[in-house]
């Protein structure tokens, strides 16, 4: 009976764990406007279907893919070099316009007197994210 109790409260935990963090991420797209904000930045209106598609079905299919453990074998290492391009491109996307609907570069330059130097902020912002990135993946992954 204890042990009945115990799964049934982890998998209570695991629900609600889930629950709060699918809401959380829809409220980060619905509050920011982040997707039509991305189609505003890249000219591409009439596509924005295909990002809230292409969105949803990415969350999909990694959740699956995480709980069922499934993995993927991909026989071109290009192949992989280019998912991983695309991959990078969106989440940079995504960033940049979360970072420009809160305002965080103008509040940040103000605050800081950094108003003459916006352009070397964004490459110092851009550098050490994509250094930080080839770090991740060269040590800790390997």
């Amino acid at each position: 009976m204890i042990e009945f109790l115990q799964i049934g409260f982890i998998m209570f935990l695991a629900l609600s764990g889930g629950v709060v963090v699918g809401t959380s991420f829809v409220a980060l797209l619905v509050i920011f406007d982040l997707i039509p904000r991305l189609a505003q930045l890249t000219n591409s209106y009439h596509l924005s279907i295909w990002f809230e598609t292409a969105l949803i079905s990415g969350a999909l299919y990694f959740t699956l893919t995480d709980f069922l453990n499934i993995q993927l074998h991909l026989p071109l290492p290009p192949l992989i070099g280019f998912i991983g391009l695309l991959n990078g491109m969106f989440v940079g996307m995504l960033a940049a316009a979360l970072t420009e609907v809160m305002n965080v570069l103008p509040i940040i330059a103000k605050r800081l007197s950094l108003s003459r130097a916006m352009v070397a902020l964004v490459m110092a912002m851009v550098i050490g994210k994509t250094v930080g990135s080839f770090f991740d993946w060269l040590v800790f992954q390997w």
